[in-house]
């Protein structure tokens, strides 16, 4: 389990240390950095699939993605006595993004490739530093792998002496994909593929055109794919290898009577839901909004492999309120196999899960630009070093 996460200079998110247990709600005013929180995660774990340059690429670019104010705050800022003024940087450019959990701690520092380069790619970022470390906190002494530029250390077995690799990383490629050595180097795999298990939904389409409401070639499916297109697989695959008992559960909850039922096409699946009172089961392309993203919720948080995080954003869009009780106890339930982070501005969705046991709300808000935790004394924040280049 995730303990801390921290960004630095990422959009709004100037230096943000949170910390992490079985059942998150980042909750907060618009604007007040949810969505940013919620991108940094994703970036992260691009880290872990050689994704992390050319996401940061597609968002404009270091120029766009950094935190646009000042590198300090003055005391006289800070009391709202002055104005927030531009200043020369002194510090080096970076966007700095790691995490420290039960066993393992990760941390990447991306910054801008030298002047001097005559590179048609010279606006790319490039990575100047990665660890990994054991326990919750970095020190000398708990570093395990070391990425400093091109080249990377491991720690030995003894603890004192250091391997330096032979084959040099270049500065676009993450260590996590390009160095994979069980004998050497398991601390690395082992959160490589602890990263790489993590999964995001995100406004899943449910127009009429929606990947979901369409009949679909159906395989087992024990994780819904991030559009939703595998719906119809995912629910049948839980039924018959994951829990069909709890799926039926969730599904009278919110809507009391309802079952799922798939209709199976000669291999070709279509999702449909029989209602109490109907004389046919609903197809795909007849179910509401609210209905096929309550579907969809279901078949993410009832996977019959369930992931080391999940993280929602915005779960409760096109639902209707009544719903959203139900959909937080199917939350709660899937925290008990994975550790779960919800982004949510639904009042009555996060009132419904500060209900539920182990979890634990993250309200932030705006300070001076700068996004922040608004109950910080309330919460017991983690220490967190950051590596120096």
């Amino acid at each position: 389990m995730l303990t801390t996460l921290a960004i630095a200079n990422y959009r709004s998110l100037r230096e943000l240390i949170v910390p992490l247990g079985p059942l998150n709600v980042i909750t907060g005013p618009n604007g007040s950095g949810k969505s940013n929180l919620y991108r940094a995660l994703r970036l992260l774990a691009l880290t872990a699939r050689g994704g992390v340059i050319p996401s940061l690429a597609r968002e404009g670019g270091l120029q766009s993605t950094l935190w646009a104010g000042p590198e300090r705050f003055s005391r006289a800022v800070s009391s709202g006595e002055h104005a927030v003024q531009g200043t020369v940087r002194k510090d080096a450019v970076s966007l700095k993004l790691g995490f420290a959990g039960e066993t393992f701690g990760y941390a990447i520092d991306l910054g801008l490739p030298p002047p001097a380069s005559t590179s048609q790619f010279a606006l790319d970022p490039v990575i100047k530093r990665e660890c990994i470390w054991s326990g919750p906190i970095l020190r000398p002494s708990a570093l395990l792998v070391d990425r400093q530029g091109p080249m990377i250390r491991i720690r030995g077995e003894g603890g004192d002496d250091w391997t330096t690799l032979a084959q040099p990383v270049a500065s676009f490629d993450s260590m996590m994909t390009e160095f994979a050595d069980p004998r050497s180097a398991p601390e690395m795999i082992a959160v490589r593929e602890q990263i790489r298990s993590w999964r995001f939904y995100d406004h899943f389409r449910t127009d009429v055109q929606a990947a979901a409401r369409q009949v679909q070639i159906g395989t087992h499916s024990p994780v819904l794919s991030d559009d939703g297109a595998n719906l119809a697989a995912a629910l049948q695959t839980i039924r018959e290898i994951g829990d069909g008992a709890a799926l039926d559960a969730a599904i009278g909850d919110a809507f009391p009577g309802a079952r799922a039922e798939i209709v199976n096409h000669e291999g070709r699946f279509e999702v449909a839901l029989r209602q109490e009172g109907l004389l046919r089961p609903l197809r795909g392309a007849e179910l509401s909004d609210g209905t096929l993203r309550y579907l969809l919720l279901a078949a993410a948080l009832l996977s019959p492999r369930p992931p080391a995080l999940l993280v929602l954003d915005e779960p409760e869009t096109s639902l209707h309120p009544d719903l959203l009780p139900s959909l937080a106890r199917l939350i709660a339930r899937a925290s008990a196999h994975s550790q779960v982070l919800v982004v949510s501005h639904a009042a009555r969705l996060v009132a419904a899960l500060e209900r539920e046991a182990g979890s634990q709300s993250i309200v932030l808000e705006r300070r001076l630009g700068a996004t922040a935790l608004a109950d910080e004394d309330a919460l017991d924040v983690p220490a967190w070093k950051w590596p120096s280049r």
